[in-house]
């Protein structure tokens, strides 16, 4: 590593005045290191066009949710990506404030592991052509806005029928976003590092609509009857594409998975045992 690009946090002071440190703090190590606040996301039917990261590596400075931006921002690069929580500690960005640097100078000397998430390319057709299309490294979500009715899901997995869903919503999510809303839906955890799709009902009119995880090969399909209204679908819990009636959601594997790197002191059993609070007393 030689090109360092670091990304902050928009609008947060804190993590400018952290970027900037940290880039002079790299110079002089001898690398190349820019900063940069991150950019917002646009909210238009396609992903913009990539921008400039010509870096070996990129440091995100900020939480979970910024990681997220900026994985959709990196499109199919190769780059590896770390992330330094500026909050409470994240699933995704795991190095503290505190250790940032002690953290940093460990990866850097080459001391660290570089873990493969998978992704998911998310896209919806509609009259035979696709009017949206997202990578998302968490989860994509089909729900019904706050006054719509229960929404009517017909699912297939490889072109073979899977059930019919009334639910609030449908979760599609990666391994590394089934800490996400997948969990809160009910969904199980997986280990990030699993080549696995979990499927999550929000909230089935059936009760024994349960979760299930398919195989990372899977093509998803979800197709809105013809009276579907006010439904949405969130990539990422970010960026929202509102549907029609009888469009089809079509989810499948990218072939562009996310390098994450991570420093040697970060372990993701420790993770979830202290954002989870398991093993900890509830006695008030």
């Amino acid at each position: 590593m030689e090109r360092i690009l670091i990304i902050h946090k928009k609008g947060r002071p804190d993590a400018a005045r952290l970027a900037e440190d940290l880039a002079a703090w790299l110079s002089r190590k001898g690398f190349s290191a820019t900063a940069r606040e991150n950019l917002p996301d646009t909210g238009t039917f396609s992903p913009p066009s990539p921008p400039p990261m010509d870096a070996d590596a990129v440091v995100v400075l900020g939480g979970d949710g910024t990681l997220l931006s900026v994985a959709r921002q990196m499109g199919d690069r190769n780059i590896p990506i770390v992330g330094v929580n500026l909050g409470g500690l994240g699933f995704l960005t795991e190095i503290s404030r505190e250790r940032c640097f002690r953290d940093l100078d460990h990866v850097l000397s080459g001391a660290h592991e570089i873990e493969e998430r998978m992704r998911l390319r998310v896209s919806v057709q509609r009259q035979g052509h696709e009017v949206f299309v997202q990578t998302v490294l968490n989860d994509a979500v089909i729900n019904k806005g706050a006054l719509a009715r229960i929404v009517d899901l017909d699912t297939h997995i490889d072109e073979r029928y899977l059930t019919h869903y009334r639910a609030d919503g449908l979760i599609a999510a990666t391994p590394t976003g089934s800490t996400a809303y997948n969990l809160s839906a009910g969904g199980p955890i997986v280990y990030p590092t699993a080549q696995a799709v979990i499927l999550t009902p929000i909230c089935p009119f059936t009760l024994s609509n349960r979760p299930i995880i398919l195989p990372a090969s899977s093509v998803i399909q979800v197709r809105l009857d013809d009276k579907a209204q006010d439904v949405t679908l969130t990539c990422d819990g970010q960026v929202g594409h509102r549907l029609a009636p009888n469009d089809a959601i079509v989810i499948a594997k990218s072939p562009h998975s996310l390098k994450l790197i991570k420093a040697p002191s970060m372990d993701y059993f420790n993770i979830l045992r202290t954002k989870l609070k398991w093993g900890q007393s509830c006695a008030g």
